[in-house]
């Protein structure tokens, strides 16, 4: 009877657990995922996000993966959080893209969507045909192409970033390219030694992954071709001394830009003027013919004030010349012309401004073209422009080593110059007058050497009218206090090319 009872008893306890153990299983709603109905559009090159909508039952987590095809996920995996997955792409190649999204929750269900991504073709070119008018950024992942003469106005900023390209498409006439910066206008293009800024024309085959890489010279253009375009123009509000008719003018159009454009007018009462930073700039193959014997320079910069920022420039191979100063106070440093088809550096209407550290080689006139007031302004001024620690090559130039005017105001000191010809004296001449000028400050001299024999030094020195040879004109093959060429390699395609020697 024990016996029964007992097993009874078990039955009934094994009978109750088998009930507890058969319990239902409790079901819970599947995940669910969807991606934005319409395409997401991007420029090869670009990151960006989609946002899919999601849910799941709140009683368990779940987690996602995110998967592209001609898109590379940055965030292709986590905890889900919320009923939006935000997942971050970038893209590389134009055409079709899409992303996969699972979402699995905790209890191994899963949902999945598919977003489209429309990837464009990366703009590598822009076209500017219109005036800048409000503060603009050109950036250096994309080419910049003048289709015209543009102005940055009064009132407006144009910013070059480090490393960017601008070519100017061919013109001649008054259909010549070039970039003018107008009174009021600023351009801020600070260049670095690693990055500078290339002003170029559409023939040049230089390229944005050239730059990068550290390629700064033409692929395919010598140095010698100019013309191609027109060139970089800069004017402010300082004072000029121009004159018409005999009269003093306070303000006169640029040349190379026609007098119907209000845009290329210079000169004021403002020395202290701004025109902007201009900094690491490589200007080439300019120079456009615009009529007869007018030809824009490389850069040419109109009545610009001292606030204005201007170093570390080259020019390389442009038609006119080099660079020419118009009036104006604007100092500048590191500065070199390479194969100007005229001058290399020219000054007109009383510039008082000071060149530090400069180079000129080959140019194809004179190297230095250097006259003063035009009007009366600044005739009676005891001060002139500066030109000091300089490296001249007069290999190739049919002008003068020195061309001035008797009523140029200039002091040029600590000039060393070299490649004169040893057999052509009337061929780069030193052109020195030295009494009198028609201007208070006149032409000093201070330390320049000549690179010739001692005894044919007076062979190349102007001496009409019983002129003498300044004492501060030497022959030799040194000299202390020159120029630091240093100053130019890895940036400069001249330095690149081995030119300054």
């Amino acid at each position: 009877m024990k016996k029964l009872i007992l097993s009874m008893l078990m039955g009934a306890v094994f009978f109750l657990g088998a009930c507890k153990e058969e319990e239902p299983v409790v079901e819970y709603a599947a995940p669910s995922a969807s991606a934005p109905a319409a395409i997401t559009s991007v420029t090869a090159g670009q990151s960006s996000k989609v946002a899919f909508t999601v849910s799941f039952d709140s009683k368990l987590t779940a987690t996602y993966t995110a998967t592209g095809t001609n898109v590379t996920v940055t965030n292709g995996q986590g905890s889900i959080s919320g009923s939006t997955v935000e997942v971050n792409f970038s893209t590389k190649n134009d055409g079709a893209g899409a992303i996969k999204l699972v979402v699995t929750d905790s209890q191994g269900k899963t949902a999945e969507a598919t977003a489209v991504i429309g990837v464009a073709k990366e703009i590598t070119e822009v076209i500017v045909t219109s005036n800048i008018t409000t503060n603009t950024t050109w950036d250096a992942k994309k080419v910049w192409i003048l289709g015209g003469r543009i102005a940055v106005t009064s009132g407006a900023t144009l910013t070059i970033e480090p490393g960017t390209i601008i070519k100017g498409q061919a013109g001649a006439g008054a259909s010549a390219t070039a970039l003018i910066v107008a009174r009021g206008g600023k351009l801020n293009a600070a260049g670095t030694a690693t990055k500078p800024i290339i002003f170029t024309s559409v023939a040049d085959k230089l390229s944005i992954a050239d730059v990068a890489a550290g390629k700064f010279a033409s692929p395919n253009l010598e140095p010698t071709v100019n013309g191609l375009w027109g060139g970089l123009i800069i004017l402010g509000k300082a004072k000029i001394s121009a004159s018409s008719s005999g009269a003093q003018k306070t303000e006169v159009q640029i040349e190379g830009i026609p007098t119907s454009d209000p845009n290329g007018l210079y000169g004021g009462s403002d020395d202290a003027d701004n025109s902007g930073v201009f900094k690491y700039i490589s200007v080439r193959h300019g120079g456009t013919e615009i009529g007869s014997g007018n030809e824009i320079n490389g850069i040419t910069l109109g009545g610009v004030g001292s606030g204005t920022v201007f170093e570390n420039i080259e020019v390389v191979g442009n038609q006119d010349d080099g660079i020419e100063w118009f009036g104006g106070t604007v100092n500048g440093k590191n500065i070199v012309v390479w194969g100007a088809g005229d001058d290399g550096l020219d000054t007109d209407q009383a510039f008082r401004g000071t060149i530090t550290n400069f180079a000129i080689i080959s140019a194809g006139g004179s190297s230095f073209e250097l006259d003063g007031p035009e009007g009366t302004f600044g005739v009676d001024l005891n001060v002139g422009h500066t030109f000091d620690k300089g490296f001249v090559n007069v290999s190739g130039s049919a002008g003068h080593f020195i061309d001035n005017d008797a009523n140029t105001q200039v002091k040029l000191s600590n000039i060393y110059a070299t490649g004169f010809s040893t057999t052509v004296f009337t061929q780069n001449i030193t052109e020195v007058f030295t009494t009198p000028y028609t201007t208070t400050y006149g032409v000093k001299f201070e330390n320049i050497v000549l690179n010739v024999p001692s005894a044919d030094l007076a062979k190349y020195i102007d001496k009409s009218a019983g002129k003498t040879i300044p004492s501060a004109i030497t022959a030799g093959t040194t000299i202390t206090g020159g120029a630091d060429l240093t100053q130019f390699a890895g940036w400069s395609w001249t330095a690149i090319a081995n030119k300054l020697k």
